[in-house]
């Protein structure tokens, strides 16, 4: 009966929260537009599948991930498992190796399946006309969540100030920005966007309060936030990169291409004076 009550209870916290955004649709549907919304059951529907499927995610968030990830930072940072300085309640980061790759292994998977950037990356192939291949993007953007959700892992274990990672960041970000191709800047900062949505945000949300929970010296209201900010940040590094490599490749290929026609045609000159 409680899980019932709960649920009850978040559906209807749920159904406040969507309807606002519902109401605003439907304002400017009718009194801006002045046109009635096409099949309107069918919205309505939508609408209720949208509040249902809200609630059991946020129950599901509240009933496994966030325990999960508290669970599994519990486990990876025992002094028993860690060993070394962690059996003398001292905190190295170089104990924390099997933390770090937890991170980015939950980073690039949990970011693989992130709806919102298959979403992206599709709509991105298909206007770019093949230019930039929807698997390519979605790996480079999931490489960038792993590294940065790992180098967060790091701050949390180090105790080391977020602002640092934050300026230096987006110092590499603007200097990638300048030499990076026109097309590819505003998919790569929208790209930063995506990643932080439905599947991340709730794993590495719970992996970084679980890691400042159990970490000695670590507070759960300060070094457990930011985890998400290193998420949305390094994709964007890594799509500018990704982009400034395929760009270098294609203009290395051209070249080649170009010398080799030239080789080809190149027919060495005879004297006419000798036979």
């Amino acid at each position: 009966m409680d899980l019932v009550h709960h649920i009850a209870h978040t559906g209807w916290v749920t159904l406040f929260d969507v309807l606002p955004i519902a109401a605003i649709l439907l304002f400017f549907q009718v009194f801006v537009l002045r046109r009635v919304p096409p099949k309107p059951k069918r919205i309505a529907v939508g609408f209720g599948y949208v509040v249902v499927g809200l609630t059991l995610f946020l129950v599901g968030l509240e009933m496994a991930l966030f325990p999960l990830g508290k669970t599994m930072a519990e486990q990876l940072t025992a002094p028993q498992f860690l060993g070394g300085d962690a059996l003398l309640g001292k905190v190295n980061w170089l104990d924390y190796m099997w933390v770090y790759i937890f991170a980015a292994s939950i980073g690039f998977a949990t970011t693989v399946a992130e709806p919102a950037l298959i979403a992206v990356a599709l709509k991105a192939e298909q206007i770019s006309g093949g230019a930039i291949h929807a698997r390519g993007l979605r790996l480079a953007v999931a490489l960038g969540v792993a590294v940065g959700v790992s180098l967060g892992s790091y701050r949390i274990v180090s105790g080391t100030p977020l602002h640092w990672y934050i300026i230096v960041g987006y110092i590499v970000v603007i200097i990638q920005t300048a030499w990076a191709s026109k097309f590819i800047v505003a998919l790569a900062y929208d790209s930063g966007g995506v990643t932080t949505s439905t599947v991340t945000v709730p794993v590495v949300t719970a992996l970084g309060l679980g890691l400042a929970s159990t970490i000695p010296g670590r507070s759960p209201l300060l070094d457990g936030f930011g985890l998400i900010a290193f998420a949305s940040l390094f994709p964007i590094m890594a799509v500018l990169a990704y982009a400034n490599l395929a760009e270098w490749l294609l203009r290395r290929k051209v070249a080649k291409d170009q010398t080799g026609e030239k080789d080809k045609n190149y027919e060495p000159q005879t004297d006419n004076g000798t036979r």
